[in-house]
């Protein structure tokens, strides 16, 4: 399981430009059943999303494809999880 931090950078001024690309992208994401959440980081510093079910190699790709990530508004770092406890609702992503 990974957690991708998605930070803005100095070029946040371009996130409208990109807006519309970059929610298609969740939307894949979410569409292949490899994104489970994403949401907003507080106060207004970008976004995280959480992912499974794909290699780290597979998810860098997709990270690259995510237009803010490839225009630059953000900056991404992909956290691996290796979950050994979790609550009942969340067992599913116990590997």
């Amino acid at each position: 399981m990974f957690v991708v931090l998605l930070k803005f950078t100095e070029a946040r001024a371009k996130a409208p430009q990109w807006l519309a690309g970059h929610q298609a992208w969740l939307q894949q994401g979410f569409d292949d059943g490899v994104f489970l959440l994403a949401g907003s980081l507080q106060p207004q510093q970008g976004g995280a999303v959480l992912a499974h079910q794909l290699s780290r190699e597979a998810l860098q790709q997709r990270v690259h494809e995510d237009p803010f990530v490839a225009q630059g508004v953000v900056s991404a770092e992909i956290l691996d999880i290796t979950a050994s406890r979790s609550d009942e609702r969340l067992r599913f992503l116990l590997g």
